[in-house]
């Protein structure tokens, strides 16, 4: 059974930041660590900084996996994101 393609394991990414370059960069490095490990994601930008804030993040770029804000006021490497992932 293939359960990279069941809704239930789908995880929910987001990436945080109003369009600087920090944020562009780190959206670029979270897609490459999703298709390199071939994860089943949902990968969205949030930008609206209202939404931002309910979140509880003042520094951006900010990173939420699932829910959970995992990385703030920082660009990590692929690597880095892909551990996150893989927790």
């Amino acid at each position: 059974m293939d359960y990279k393609n069941l809704e239930i394991f789908k995880m929910e990414i987001k990436v945080l930041g109003t369009g600087c370059p920090k944020c562009k960069t780190l959206e670029k490095h979270t897609m490459e660590a999703v298709n390199e490990l071939g994860l089943t994601a949902n990968v969205s930008k949030v930008e609206d900084i209202m939404e931002i804030m309910n979140f509880g993040v003042m520094t951006t770029p900010a990173l939420v996996i699932n829910g959970e804000v995992v990385i703030k006021g920082k660009v990590p490497s692929v690597g880095e994101i892909k551990q996150l992932l893989t927790k």
